[in-house]
């Protein structure tokens, strides 16, 4: 299921001297129409803009995921921008995507050169997944792992190199440098 989901991005003072301002998503708007970083309002020096218009993919298989946003103490969805090289845009961040699946928004964590932001779900859209997940969700039933059968016959098979005739028992510690330690 695809539904387009548009993106607000807040830009707010910074609160250091190292950042100038403060850029963070804070909320989505299933349904928005198409835009580029439009200007919706503006508090003082804090200014919110519609960043972008993305699709959010509901996939059947990720149904045990979005349950899992869902079952949260605050159900989310998941931003994920990525800086612009300084001089190539106006705005410091492309907004990539949005996904309801935390998996997906940790996979982007580790890499580190994306900013993912956590940005509450709201109402409308939680009624959307649930019913997603009411028509495509299947219930994995758990099944535990069995041992590979393996032979204990007692044969030592690969113990040292075949092509290094040994003599003895290939375990045995060295006579001449035991005597030595000894000493």
């Amino acid at each position: 299921m695809l539904l387009p989901v548009g993106v607000v991005v807040r830009r707010a003072p910074g609160v250091t001297r190292w950042a100038a301002w403060n850029w963070r998503a804070v909320a989505v708007l299933p349904g928005a129409g198409p835009a580029e970083w439009r200007e919706l309002r503006r508090e003082g020096e804090a200014v919110e803009y519609h960043a972008a218009t993305l699709t959010l993919d509901l996939h059947h298989t990720q149904t045990d995921a979005y349950l899992e946003a869902l079952r949260a103490r605050e159900p989310s969805v998941y931003v994920v921008m990525r800086p612009v090289v300084a001089g190539a845009a106006d705005m410091p961040f492309e907004v990539t995507l949005v996904t309801a699946s935390p998996y997906e928004a940790q996979d982007y964590c580790d890499t580190g050169e994306e900013i993912v932001e956590r940005v509450p779900m709201p109402e409308g859209l939680i009624a959307l997944i649930r019913d997603f997940i009411a028509a495509h969700h299947v219930e994995e039933v758990f099944k535990k792992r069995k041992r590979d059968h393996v032979t204990v016959s007692g044969a030592q098979d690969g113990i040292g190199d075949a092509r290094i005739p040994q003599a003895g028992d290939v375990y045995r510690a060295p006579a001449r440098a035991r005597k030595e330690r000894l000493h």
